[in-house]
């Protein structure tokens, strides 16, 4: 039996780890790949064990990107199909209440940047590899990257490395604000896994608020001060609150993990 595309572990405490298992292919995004992707994570989110989330790939490699092999001769409507699947996959995981962390070793090209970007935090190395190969396709950048690439380069980076087809190291990503972490090649996905079991100690609700409140920002400080209203009114209220308040007050570290496993009231 073939060994799925898509392989589940969880390394860590609460943290699932999702990885793309096409060596052959550097580990491409394909339809099957894309399908392992939706089919997981819904059930990752809904187990109330799981408090974060790594995207990577076998062998050292995060992803080629795309397979350019399954975009060939495709109708209008066969285009509109095989977006609008990449598209659950992004919605999935931008909109994922948990904290998502991608390891990218190696390459990372294309639609495996996008996927990376709807996430919460990048690690990468001094030998990762990252690469816009859209436009030398005759494409246009897609996986909501002419969103997600700018709020975190400054729209005038974004521009400048989309256009010039240039190559972006491990290095000037961190520089540039692309990824949040630079350590040693063979430590990414060991860091990812560290960041990852960090951010699963945060309050999940209060996480998942913020979260949504920066990927959808408001549109005027009023709104804004409305959406903050709302949730502290929840939060203020709820367990973890009460939780952070008397580990504050008693000078030791909240157990927010507890709270959510109902050990704490």
């Amino acid at each position: 039996m073939a060994e799925p595309v898509v392989l589940l572990d969880r390394p860590a405490p609460h943290v699932a780890r999702l990885r793309i298992n096409r060596p052959d292919k550097r580990n491409a995004i394909d339809y099957d790949v894309r399908q392992g992707f939706i089919d997981a994570i819904p059930a990752l989110l809904a187990d109330g064990q799981t408090r974060a989330l790594v995207l990577g790939g076998v062998q050292g490699v995060f992803s080629a990107g795309g397979d350019v092999a399954s975009m060939g001769g495709l109708t209008e409507q066969g285009a509109r199909d095989r977006m609008q699947h990449i598209h659950r996959l992004c919605g999935l995981v931008a909109n994922a209440g948990i904290p998502v962390v991608s390891a990218v070793e190696g390459f990372a090209a294309g639609a495996a940047v996008g996927l990376a970007l709807l996430g919460d935090h990048i690690v990468v190395g001094p030998g990762s590899k990252i690469i816009f190969p859209f436009l030398k396709l005759g494409l246009t950048p897609d996986w909501g990257q002419l969103l997600t690439l700018p709020r975190r380069v400054g729209i005038g980076v974004a521009r400048r490395i989309l256009t010039s087809g240039e190559t972006v190291t491990g290095e000037e990503a961190l520089r540039i604000g692309l990824a949040d972490t630079l350590v040693a090649d063979a430590q990414v996905m060991e860091e990812a896994l560290v960041k990852a079991a960090a951010l699963a100690l945060l309050p999940g609700d209060a996480f998942a608020r913020m979260k949504q409140r920066l990927n959808e920002p408001s549109a005027s400080l009023a709104a804004e001060l409305k959406r903050e209203q709302d949730d502290q009114a929840v939060l203020l209220t709820g367990p973890d609150f009460r939780e952070g308040f008397d580990a504050f007050t008693h000078k030791r570290v909240a157990d927010f993990v507890a709270v959510a496993a109902g050990g704490k009231k």
